[in-house]
């Protein structure tokens, strides 16, 4: 009985977490692109990147944590999630606002698609966890 327990909640936690991480990085990113100026659009998305990496990064460890239960493979899976996601967020976001403040396009290009694909990365990982505990 607690084994189904555990798992409900860590179905739920991968479930948050992928529909998070989708909903910021295709709707919410989007969103602010089509509707602000461009400016205020890439200022708002530099303060609401810390958060949503703190999300990545307390949510799949939770979920790591829940998975370490019952499966030692969706656990390890979660724990390359946080972990990416802490490199993430205290290297790779100040590097592309460095480049994004110097005006190096070239580097933030190089930075910026580094970013969505892991962040796609993520996505694919949490899908395939989340698939694996239906």
């Amino acid at each position: 009985m607690f084994d189904s327990y555990i798992n409900a909640a860590n179905l739920l936690v991968i479930a948050l977490l992928f529909g998070g991480m989708l909903l910021f990085s295709g709707g919410f990113a989007a969103f602010l692109f089509r509707y602000l100026p461009p400016e205020d659009a890439r200022m708002l998305i530099r303060k609401a990147f810390p958060p949503f990496y703190l999300f990545v990064i307390f949510s799949s460890g939770l979920a790591m944590v829940l998975s370490s239960l019952s499966n030692p493979s969706d656990a390890l899976w979660m724990a390359f999630v946080m972990l990416t996601a802490v490199a993430a967020r205290q290297l790779l976001m100040p590097a592309i606002n460095r480049a994004t403040d110097s005006g190096n396009k070239k580097h933030f290009l190089w930075l910026h698609s580094f970013s969505v694909l892991l962040t796609l990365g993520h996505i694919v990982l949490a899908a395939v966890v989340l698939v694996s505990l239906v």
